[in-house]
């Protein structure tokens, strides 16, 4: 049967059929539509015999703005020619890119636009299934996000992390190195000429960042819960392996296809139980835990910020990247990739946990390369950090959670008392941090305030809230620092985040005020304001919550009306269902 004659015994719907008969277009009559369609695309040299085949959408995320999707174009002629060989039709289709360094505010305040975004596009579009080609920290989630709500079979292909470069005979990387140097320069241990000269070294090749920031943590998080192809989070950006791993992701596209293999039966509660594992044994990213809760949070599953504590309590870090060790992607990629930490961590895991090649988790493990001497991933026995690298935080600071990065501490600083010197909002730091006359000292502890998803708006990675640069001169490089705002997954410090309810929503990160005494034990998971409860109340009456400003109005007006809080991944609550099941479970 022919398309014209499947669409004709179909409804006027245009959901009915496959390939280009497809989610047609209304106009009240399907055949028409059809025809239509396939008169235009016709205008591109395609043929019935191509038009008949399964269509493979791949989201085209290339953008002259963005460095960390500088492959892009070679990944999408390796995802085509992939297509191609297994019998199908590739179409390539742009879509909103963001990359973390070109986006104002924040590139989280535009990371569900970009979902929504990607998200219409495979709904609107003839497509029997999608690859979605990302790389950039919010890249990744927005398409898990977007490919969770629209449902047609899905695989994910990362550009890869850059390579490393080489400053004075010294290894160094985007974007931990990138924070080091900038602080060594604050600290007036670099100068100026020095400064301008390693700006030149730290990303020497397209791709993600070399560490295991965001971008890193979400490419290995995405191969844990099965939507990419195993083996495929680490290969470098510039490696033939890479346009290998997008050639063999087309080919699984068709495949896919085919059998209906849709996201929700890969993306099960089991796949983010072994997520969440991973994130705590990588050492990953903080911000990799909101993406994972926004990402469950279109299937209806939500994150338990109290079991993924429990979970940290049994989970060490294993990987030996910095910025909680000392290596790079790239050596992890040449220790075997991630199924070397799999493989460590499979006690630990559900291994019958679905992926998209067909296998299950386990399989893949046991069919990848074991490189027993390799010095990137540890033994459980020989761990770079005893406990998960996240840790949640409670306390009447935090009432709805907060987290550290408890891997990248500093030790002497994980319990700690002392003296608040709060910023109000990003503008007042700005202002003041650098002031010679700010009354700090090195044991003190700074509070930024209104830097949360409505605050900013974004939650923008300001909660690496700079040591002053009084303080940097006189040797100081970490002091504990609290916020309700977030941090790149590159930067180490003492650095309490999300603390939630945020400070522009009332909550209690706002009462808070300089001299005031707080306390932080990791330890015992608390995060106190230690403030007499009848004085927090006098200032509750004087606290004024941001107020909904009626002369907004765009995308901005709909961010403001809609953002969720840290511990909901701050979608949109338009964009969630109601939650069936939490993770993880007992």
């Amino acid at each position: 049967m022919s398309d014209d004659q499947q669409q004709r015994k179909g409804d006027s719907t245009g959901h009915q059929g496959h390939g280009m008969s497809n989610r047609l277009t209304n106009y009240g009559d399907a055949a028409f539509s059809l025809f239509l369609r396939k008169a235009f695309i016709k205008g591109m040299g395609y043929t019935d015999d191509a038009l008949s085949r399964p269509v493979i959408g791949i989201a085209n995320t290339y953008s002259g703005y963005n460095a960390c999707h500088g492959n892009v174009p070679g990944l999408v002629e390796s995802i085509k020619r992939g297509v191609m060989l297994a019998g199908g039709l590739p179409v390539d289709f742009p879509t909103i890119t963001l990359h973390e360094s070109f986006a104002h505010p924040t590139s989280m305040y535009l990371r569900n636009l970009m979902a929504m975004d990607t998200e219409e596009m495979i709904r609107a579009q003839p497509m029997d299934a999608v690859v979605l080609i990302g790389g950039c920290d919010k890249t990744v989630p927005a398409q898990l996000m977007a490919a969770a709500s629209a449902g047609i079979p899905t695989v994910q292909v990362v550009t890869g992390p850059m390579l490393t470069g080489s400053h004075r005979g010294t290894r160094v990387g985007a974007c931990t190195d990138c924070r080091r140097y900038w602080a060594m320069y604050r600290g007036e241990d670099i100068d100026e000429a020095e400064i301008a000269e390693v700006n030149d070294k730290l990303v020497p090749t397209v791709g993600t960042c070399s560490v295991m920031g965001t971008a890193s943590t979400m490419a290995c998080l995405a191969e844990t819960l099965g939507i990419m192809l195993p083996g495929s989070a680490t290969a470098p950006a510039v490696f033939a392996d890479r346009l290998r791993v997008a050639e063999d992701s087309g080919s699984l596209a068709v495949a896919l296809a085919r059998a209906g293999v849709t996201p929700d039966q890969i993306l099960t509660p089991d796949a983010f139980e072994n997520a969440l594992r991973v994130l705590l044994a990588l050492g990953g990213s903080t911000n990799g835990l909101i993406h994972l809760t926004a990402i469950a949070g279109r299937l209806g599953i939500d994150i338990d910020l109290d079991a993924f504590d429990r979970m940290s309590h049994e989970t060490p870090v294993l990987v030996d990247l910095k910025p909680s060790g000392e290596h790079y992607m790239e050596d992890l990629h040449r220790a075997g990739g991630l199924p070397t930490l799999l493989r460590e961590l499979k006690p630990l895991l559900h291994l019958d946990a679905m992926t998209i090649n067909g296998r299950t988790l386990g399989e893949n493990i046991d069919a990848a390369v074991h490189l027993v001497d390799q010095p990137v991933v540890r033994s459980r026995h020989n761990p770079i950090y005893a406990r998960g690298g996240i840790a949640v935080l409670r306390g009447n600071l935090a009432p709805a959670g907060a987290i550290i990065k408890q891997s990248a501490a500093s030790p002497e600083l994980m319990r700690h008392r002392g003296r608040a010197v709060v910023f109000t909002s990003l503008e007042d730091l700005a202002q003041r941090i650098d002031d010679p006359n700010l009354d700090v000292q090195a044991n003190d502890i700074l509070v930024l305030q209104n830097i949360g998803p409505r605050g900013a708006p974004g939650m923008p990675e300001a909660g690496y809230i700079p040591i002053p640069k009084k303080l940097a001169a006189q040797g100081v490089k970490d002091m504990v620092r609290i916020s309700d705002g977030r941090m790149s997954g590159t930067a180490a410090g003492t650095i309490v985040l999300h603390v939630s309810p945020e400070s522009a929503q009332g909550g209690p990160l706002g009462l808070v005020r300089n001299g005031d005494t707080i306390r932080l034990d990791v330890e015992s998971r608390e995060l106190v304001l230690e403030v007499a409860e009848d004085e927090l109340q006098a200032r509750r009456q004087q606290q004024t919550p941001l107020q909904e400003d009626a002369t907004l109005l765009g995308y901005r007006r709909l961010f403001m009306e809609q953002i969720l809080q840290a511990e909901e991944g701050c979608d949109f609550r338009a964009c969630r269902p109601e939650p069936s099941c939490r993770v993880p479970r007992s």
